[in-house]
């Protein structure tokens, strides 16, 4: 996928570090993954890629793969599930796995995940751990962390997002900033574009009835606590061809370049909330 889209301006991962006292995140080529620690307890937020330094950029975090006992899977592509896979280096092999209820349909092989219009099909994602499967709306408890269950389909039929403790939204691939705002996540790779509008579409509502202003972190293009910005384009697709779409001049022209992603910066400097053109 970094090939695919090398040069067009279109993801823009965060840098490996923390974003604030309960937050940390770990960059993997044009991916995040998250982690957030409240009371001694840390979870996951989806599992990344099968990636080669994982563990190392996890030691830049001051954390443990075997710690982790609880991830959060907001969707099975394999840029957010890989780490957990059978063929996977197993880091988290005793972690338990949070998921829809019915996107682990693709698991079980019920659903082929279809991208590029609905043309082509992915290959199945096989996982041992143990999963813990969610329903839309469902509310549980991680030792004292509060966690929020929102159905978004669309980029995947049962793509959930994350609202944790009422003051953090994971939100996978379901929004995608570009330099003026948040969008609709890229057309070719949904299930079905106009079911991810109307989920975005649900998600601002949502947060906009119970008056939540929540850190919003996306799983490709940082985060912002802006919630005006992060919604400002809800009903138009991320079309990565479109010259009418405002890309982003600051993301890495090849995201397997990660040469300024470095231990220093991870332990030494925030991770930098989006600044977006007005």
């Amino acid at each position: 996928m970094s090939y695919l889209f090398r040069g067009t301006e279109i993801f823009k991962p965060a840098q490996t570090g923390v974003i604030d006292e309960r937050v940390k995140c770990l960059r993997e080529y044009v991916a995040n993954i998250f982690f957030y620690t409240k009371e001694g307890t840390t979870i996951m937020i989806d599992a990344g890629y099968n990636y080669e330094r994982l563990k190392e950029k996890m030691a830049w975090l001051d954390l443990d793969p075997s710690d982790i006992r609880h991830i959060l899977i907001t969707h099975q592509d394999t840029d957010h599930v890989g780490a957990v896979e059978d063929d996977s280096d197993l880091l988290f092999k005793d972690a338990k796995l949070y998921i829809g209820e019915i996107e682990n349909r693709y698991l079980t092989g019920e659903e082929k995940r279809m991208v590029m219009h609905r043309t082509f099909a992915l290959s199945r994602i096989r996982t041992s751990n143990e999963k813990v499967l969610l329903k839309d709306g469902e509310i549980f408890y991680i030792d004292h962390i509060k966690i929020e269950c929102i159905l978004v389909p669309g980029h995947t039929w049962g793509h959930m997002v994350y609202l944790i403790d009422d003051e953090y939204l994971f939100t996978g691939d379901t929004i995608w900033f570009g330099a003026d705002g948040g969008y609709s996540f890229i057309a070719m790779l949904a299930e079905d574009n106009n079911l991810a509008v109307k989920s975005l579409a649900k998600l601002e509502h949502l947060l906009v009835k119970r008056n939540l202003y929540p850190k919003i972190i996306t799983g490709h293009t940082g985060w912002t606590s802006d919630r005006f910005m992060a919604f400002a384009h809800r009903d138009r697709l991320c079309i990565w061809k479109d010259r009418n779409l405002v890309h982003d001049p600051e993301a890495p022209y090849d995201g397997y370049d990660e040469s300024n992603d470095t231990e220093e910066l991870a332990r030494n400097h925030p991770v930098a909330e989006k600044q977006f053109i007005r």
